[in-house]
């Protein structure tokens, strides 16, 4: 028994210790977190520590996994249906070895998709988790860590429109990403927007069911948006178990998102 607690402690001290938000911006903004409903959370959470580095978070009710650059947060709920038919189709992670983490991959039984030259020059691929949640690699040598968080891709035939909407509410400047010029950066995160003529679904109740973002003072940037006529499907409130305040919006192509501050405290 003291061995195993040894081991345990070992492996607590040799853990990654990720500063798992970028640096907010002069606005107090910064990328938060992607949120999924999974059928299996043990198995999530085995895939996220032992493929991608992070690290599990258990506050009150709610799983999170800390990465560099961002959360993962998990509800165990079925979801309704895979990434691939909603607005928000996939998010993005670099890696530093891009052979080393597919080798690891499919060794663990997992599916690798399309492996070609992305919209940067570098090699990428997609990956499929469980739950048919699709999520690209791209690999950059030069990443100070194993895994960092990277991009997250809305598909809709509105992309323009809905890029201007993003860059208004969260006042950001359109940066294009390679050859993609329909792209924003919040800290820690691009944000990229892509064309399709087939219609795609709101995000709630799905794989991806929203995605997130965090804040200095929430509260006064809620205030913001009201200033600006947004609705809210969930208003300004503080949740003490899980040491977050919260609020709920959806932008106009039916991708949940989530506002929080205290995501940086995980």
């Amino acid at each position: 028994m003291r061995f195993l607690s040894s081991l345990a402690l070992l492996y607590l001290l040799s853990a990654p210790a990720y500063s798992q938000l970028a640096v907010p911006n002069e606005a107090g903004m910064t990328y938060g977190h992607v949120h999924l409903n999974v059928s299996d959370m043990d198995l999530h959470k085995q895939i996220w520590v032992e493929h991608f580095g992070g690290v599990v978070v258990q506050k009150g009710s709610l799983t999170a996994v800390r990465l560099p650059n961002m959360l993962v947060a998990l509800t165990a709920r079925e979801p309704t249906m895979g990434s691939r038919a909603t607005v928000m189709d996939h998010f993005g992670f670099k890696v530093r070895n891009m052979d080393k983490f597919l080798d690891k991959w499919r060794a663990a039984g997992l599916e690798v998709g399309r492996i070609f030259t992305g919209a940067e020059g570098q090699t990428n691929a997609y990956v499929m988790l469980p739950d048919e949640i699709y999520v690209e690699m791209q690999e950059d040598q030069g990443l100070s860590t194993e895994i960092s968080g990277y991009h997250v891709h809305f598909i809709t035939s509105d992309y323009v429109e809905l890029l201007a909407w993003y860059t208004d509410i969260f006042g950001i400047e359109v940066r294009p990403r390679g050859r993609i010029a329909t792209t924003t950066n919040a800290p820690g995160m691009n944000l990229s927007f892509g064309n399709t003529d087939q219609e795609r679904i709101a995000t709630r109740g799905t794989a991806i069911d929203h995605i997130g973002f965090e804040f200095d003072d929430l509260e006064a940037f809620c205030k913001e948006l009201e200033a600006k006529g947004i609705e809210f499907d969930v208003p300004f409130r503080e949740i003490p178990s899980i040491g977050l305040k919260i609020a709920f919006i959806t932008d106009p192509a039916g991708v949940f998102i989530e506002l929080t501050e205290g995501y940086d405290q995980y």
